[in-house]
């Protein structure tokens, strides 16, 4: 368990967001998440609105039917959390 979870607890919202933190440079699909994560597809649809939401991950339709996720590296917003999580990982065990 990492830090962040120490803190804040495992949820799927985390999960998701942690992931996207580590693949901070690339985009991805829900299914490629869910993959990753072990989370269930609906899952993981359900918890990525809040992030998009709130701007700290971008979503881009990609044809009729797909979808791709990015954290939105121009939000300050996304900024303050990725210092937030390189700054916790410090006190990592």
């Amino acid at each position: 368990m990492d830090v962040l979870e120490k803190i804040f607890g495992k949820t799927a919202q985390m999960t998701v967001l942690k992931n996207l933190i580590s693949h901070r440079e690339d985009s991805t699909y829900l299914s490629g998440i869910a993959e990753e994560t072990g989370l269930s597809h609906s899952s993981v649809a359900r918890v990525i609105a809040p992030l998009v939401e709130t701007g700290i991950v971008k979503e881009k339709p990609l044809g009729k039917q797909i979808r791709t996720f990015s954290l939105n590296m121009d939000s300050e917003l996304t900024q303050l959390v990725l210092e937030f999580y390189d700054r916790i990982q410090e006190f990592a065990d």
